[in-house]
């Protein structure tokens, strides 16, 4: 007898989970017959011609039926028929509340494999499911064990995962039993309570709060305890950190019921009574209110929940705007934060077990909303991996009205995730405790490999999508069947009760104590309504912006840090045209040194880690930087090696940590957002390829970073880089729309600055990081130069960052001595301002005199009106900007300009009439337009004004 080669025609049909298996015992079998059970000993035995020939099994089934009992045929019939059953056992399982199973033929009719029952029994039970509970006796019965695990309440889908280790890993939870939770008699009646108190809150919201929207969960109840589960593993094995992403749907019952939020805080925002008051005096609950605050189904909460093993894990729900999805990449961020050491010099230490990430997602979002792939795809990538997220989609089968064949083009809300190699359970939301066991799955799972897992809750929705809503009017035949459909709790008590593991009575008491908690509550709500003042308060500390800070660096210790960036270990080899770039930047502190962009970027940093501040910066090319500027990881031209001079700096005390991005805008823009609101401290910068491509993350500028603060407390210190600058290439490598950002700005929400100087570079890094651990912290936008990066005018001298602090308004160097002679202004911002520089000519323009606004907002109003009013014989004010005219900063400026402008003159334009797209197309017409916009700035007018731009 010929041992069967793996792949061969020696094992017809041998081939998924069991052809290793079989092969492996074969092999045991001919070493050591006695090393192998005595059933698969006597099968192996009794089938001693296992060699077959290729057409024996051509026909599969049809060869199987015509063949013997035990003959290899019917063996390779009968493992290519449990394969199916791993595969597609979902497709008859019993996953939906509302329409029960629909079965698979090719799943139940195993006639149809060529099979009998006397095939099915005489096969050990060992071929067909290693890890079967010892009460399979035969391969009938196994046959039996496998549809009911694959088909029953709960379904998997693990084809995707490619990794064998892991899908055999999962196969031996699945097959071995170990998943089903222990729920003894006391354990199901506390699963009717909780089910209990998820209902009971709902209902008493709905009859006390009548029509206001609550977006409740009812449908899918489970949700809560299934949380639970996870959240206790998570706790038990050491998890430090829990972050929650999810939307509308069942929120305010997870704030009650997962993060303990007191319900009559909840009663009290239904009712505008005043909830602050109601907060706990012990301060367990941490609970933020920004000025302008947020309606109650987006806010978030934090909490400080015990367990076994941690003393005080803290457990936060992420506020969420309306715009479903994003807040999940925020959360990624939370986490990866918490999990990050940024004490030691070089990249932060990352230790995925000490947080971890539960996102929440709709059913229609889930494959509908591209944030949701492109977060996904942050799951493995060494600088935004969390050691995997449990995903839940709360599946109500159906959108605002739209039913899952107008949302979707999949079989399942979750098909997305199998490009992701997730593994996927599908789980019946009216069996509880199959939910138990599906997140057990998934939180051992990812203690075991750290990567993400998705449960596909299904249930339904008990209402509309809000409780306003009538949804007979447009999906009647469904909500037909929710009305006549039982709720889970109904179900699982009358399970409970029939079994003889709950009495009605106790049903009874549970049922009476719940109501009796939430009667009481509602008695403390203070019996008023809260005062309504006619606008929000802003903070005092918030509208009195930035203080004035110092932000140089002694020269002695500027001029050993660059030293110390030119050390690289020995043997490293530097390419050979970087090395000769860099060499330059020795002679950056000498007596005729210059220090551009990218050095007095790299000096900032390491002046920032040496004083204790950890950096984070990322960006699809922020390594070496997109116009090759930055550098600051080098690549050894032999062997590939990385090195980063800014990790072995001297006398660092904190991290700096720098990766390329994937190419995403929204995913890592919420991401960093979320990284810098969990960790302070850190001055996280975040940089786009070009400015203009920020444009694909609006929602997190519009609702996460321009308003966090004011709709949930939510302080953030991010700062953004955007290459901005007019040079000819095109409308999609021209403008980081700065109008956009200015549009959002107000209540001093954020800084936005377009420079035009390498030292005010350095100063405005440097002092966003000395605030961050202030109230004064906001975020930082910010326009940085692409062909101005080596512009030697706009390279600084070394003693221009040993001294002084950020200028919000610059002066052009050599105009304005004679300020009796100044007949016209220029202001203007970034770019420009060194094309207008580069033409002055200090002789022949005495009469102008050009004043660069690097701080756009907060608009240095009182500083330019005492700039401007130095000038008696002033007779013209022009802005002049390179982006048309219905961009750039003009319209946000123009006001604040004639504010500030003296004896009545009011601001005139220069620049590119107004246009739909951002920059022309043909770069002659570019240089065209640009030398027009600088000769307009430069030429006399006599007061008459030089309105160009016209529509």
């Amino acid at each position: 007898m010929k041992k069967p080669v793996s792949g061969s025609k020696a094992w017809p049909g041998f081939h998924g989970p069991n052809q290793g298996y079989v092969e492996e015992l074969y092999e045991m079998f001919l070493q050591d017959p006695d090393s192998v059970d005595a059933d698969i000993r006597e099968y192996f035995e009794q089938n001693s011609n296992l060699q077959t020939n290729e057409s024996e099994i051509r026909n599969g089934a049809e060869v199987a039926a015509g063949k013997p009992a035990g003959s290899p045929a019917k063996i390779a019939a009968a493992l290519r028929y449990a394969d199916y059953i791993r595969s597609y056992g979902h497709l008859s399982a019993n996953i939906y509340p509302l329409q029960g199973s629909s079965k698979d033929p090719q799943l139940e009719d195993y006639e149809k494999w060529g099979l009998t029952d006397a095939d099915l029994t005489d096969i050990p039970v060992d071929l067909v499911c290693p890890s079967a509970p010892s009460s399979i006796k035969n391969g009938k019965e196994a046959f039996q064990f496998l549809k009911k695990v694959y088909s029953d309440t709960i379904a998997y889908e693990f084809e995707q995962v490619n990794e064998m280790a892991e899908k055999e890993w999962l196969r031996q939870k699945v097959e071995s039993g170990e998943l089903i939770p222990n729920v003894d008699r006391e354990r199901k009646i506390s699963l009717y309570e909780r089910l209990t108190e998820v209902e009971n809150f709902e209902k008493y919201l709905h009859r006390t709060f009548v029509g206001q929207k609550r977006f409740s969960i009812e449908g899918l109840d489970s949700m809560v305890p299934l949380l639970d589960e996870v959240i206790s593993g998570a706790v038990n094995n050491g998890v430090e950190t829990i972050n929650i992403g999810m939307a509308h749907r069942g929120r305010l019952n997870v704030l009650a019921h997962v993060l303990g939020k007191p319900y009559e805080m909840i009663f009290a925002e239904f009712q505008h009574a005043p909830n602050k008051e109601l907060v706990p005096s012990e301060g367990s609950i941490g609970i933020n209110f920004g000025w302008t605050g947020d309606v109650k189904y987006h806010l978030g909460l934090d909490r400080k929940i015990k367990s076994d093993t941690t003393a005080n894990a803290r457990l936060t729900l992420a506020n969420n705007p309306s715009h479903l999805e994003f807040a999940g990449a925020v959360v990624e961020g939370f986490t990866r934060a918490a999990q990050d050491d940024r004490n030691e010099p070089g990249y932060a230490k990352y230790d995925p077990v000490k947080a971890m990430a539960i996102l929440i997602h709709g059913d229609a979002a889930f494959p509908g909303q591209g944030i949701v792939a492109e977060t996904l795809n942050l799951s493995r990538l060494h600088g935004y991996k969390t050691g995997g997220t449990i995903h839940v989609i709360a599946n109500n089968t159906i959108g605002f009205t739209t039913e899952s064949m107008d949302s979707r083009s999949t079989r399942y809300a979750s098909d997305l995730a199998k490009g992701y190699e997730i593994p996927i359970i599908h789980v019946n939301a009216d069996d509880p405790e199959a939910c138990l066991m599906a997140a057990r799955l998934a939180f051992e799972y990812r203690k075991t490999f750290g990567k993400d897992f998705l449960i596909d809750l299904i249930g339904y929705r008990r209402f509309g999508h809000n409780e306003m809503d009538e949804p007979m009017t447009t999906n009647p035949e469904m909500y037909v069947m929710v009305h006549k459909h039982p709720t889970v709790k109904k179900i699982y008590g009358n399970m409970l009760v029939e079994q003889g593991s709950m009495s009605e009575e106790t049903r009874t008491q549970i049922e009476q104590r719940i109501s009796n908690r939430l009667t009481e509550a509602y008695e403390k709500v203070p019996n008023k309504e809260k005062e309504v003042k006619n606008e929000p308060e802003i903070p005092e500390v918030v509208e009195m912006g930035i203080p004035q800070i110092e932000t140089g660096v002694p020269i002695e210790v500027l001029r050993k840090i660059n030293s110390d960036l030119l050390n690289w270990p020995e043997g490293f080899n530097v390419f050979n045209k970087l090395e000769k770039i860099l060499q330059r930047r020795k002679d950056a502190f000498s007596e005729s040194g210059k220090i551009d962009w990218g050095l007095a970027e790299t000096l900032a940093f390491a002046s920032i880690i040496k004083d204790g501040t950890p950096v984070r910066l990322t960006g699809q090319d922020s390594e070496r930087g997109t116009f090759a500027q930055r550098n600051l990881v080098l690549h050894d031209s032999e062997t590939g090696k990385q090195f980063s001079p800014l990790h072995v700096l001297p006398d660092a005390k904190a991290s700096f940590s720098i990766h390329n991005s994937p190419l995403s805008e929204a995913a890592v823009v919420g991401f960093e957002y979320g990284y810098n609101v969990f960790a302070p401290e850190t001055l996280v910068l975040w940089e786009a390829q070009y400015g203009d491509f920020a444009n694909a993350a609006q929602v997190l500028f519009d609702q996460f970073v321009a308003a966090g603060r004011a709709k949930w407390g939510q302080k953030s210190g991010l700062v953004m880089l955007l290459p901005h600058g007019y040079e000819g290439q095109g409308p999609e490598h021209s403008s980081g729309r700065v109008e956009r950002f200015l549009t959002l700005a107000a209540e001093n929400n954020w800084t936005v600055a377009n420079l035009s100087s390498a030292a005010q570079y350095f100063h405005i890094l440097r002092r966003q990081a000395a605030i961050l651990k202030q109230e004064a912290v906001r975020p930082l936008v910010l326009m940085t130069p692409k062909s101005l990066l080596r512009n030697p005018t706009v390279a600084a001298d070394p003693q221009q960052l040993a001294e002084g602090s950020f200028k919000p308004i610059i002066e052009q160097p050599g105009l304005g001595g004679q300020p009796e002679k100044v007949e016209r202004v220029v202001l203007c911002t970034g770019k420009v301002s060194i094309d207008i520089a580069e033409k002055i000519q200090p002789e022949e323009h005495g009469w102008l005199h050009v004043l660069r606004i690097e701080e756009i907002y907060p608009f240095p109003l009182e500083l330019l009106k005492e700039m401007l009013g130095r000038y008696p014989n002033l007779k013209e004010i022009v802005w002049v900007q390179e982006e048309p005219k219905n961009m750039g900063a003009w319209t946000f400026v123009e006001p604040r300009i004639n504010e500030a402008a003296p004896n009545g003159l009011e601001a005139s334009y220069i620049g590119r009439r107004r246009r739909s797209s951002p920059a022309e197309g043909d770069p002659n017409i570019h240089k065209l337009e640009q030398a027009r916009i600088v000769n307009d700035a430069l030429t006399r007018t006599n007061g008459g004004g030089n309105e160009n731009g016209r529509d």
